[in-house]
């Protein structure tokens, strides 16, 4: 039998495990943690309005994400200056994504809603995922698994420079 070693994956499960019955919303504490533990939020760009943030448990590498400081759950309750600066966003994390990591194209999407997907059902965000030619696999079909390359500090290092680097 061959073996597929994860051993990052144990954070996501005793993650869930210790937000059980938890109310806490990663968009709104992670930011308001201040800007000194950023790298450790996977915080990679601020703007007035939202913010960028990886997906600690990504769907791909370099799987980033855009969410606005105030909480709301649903788009239609977006003002228009945080469609703005969001859509800014959106654009500058493809900018840095393609940058550092070249993918050949995105996904982005919203899942708004439990029934629709949504991890964090009550504070919308914007879901980009880099694809690259090739990027699929049977691993996703048959084992429920997917195989990330790269560490994820060592990705956010270079999302991160590829950001200084387009603004």
């Amino acid at each position: 039998m061959d073996r597929l070693w994860a051993p990052w994956r144990i954070n996501y499960i005793l993650d869930g495990a210790n937000m059980e019955g938890k109310n806490e919303c990663i968009f709104c504490t992670y930011p308001a943690e201040g800007q000194d533990k950023d790298e450790s939020s996977l915080i990679i760009y601020r703007s007035r309005l939202s913010f960028i943030i990886m997906n600690r448990y990504p769907y791909n590498t370099g799987h980033i994400m855009v969410a606005p400081y105030r909480h709301v759950a649903n788009f239609d309750e977006l003002f228009r200056e945080e469609l703005e600066d969001i859509t800014m966003n959106i654009q500058l994390g493809i900018k840095a994504v393609k940058r550092r990591l070249t993918p050949s194209g995105f996904n982005i999407g919203i899942n708004q809603g439990k029934i629709a997907g949504a991890g964090i059902k009550d504070h919308i965000h914007i879901h980009i995922v880099p694809r690259w030619d090739g990027d699929t696999n049977f691993m996703p079909v048959i084992n429920d698994t997917k195989v990330l390359p790269e560490s994820i500090s060592d990705t956010y290092k270079k999302i991160r420079a590829g950001m200084d680097e387009v603004i």
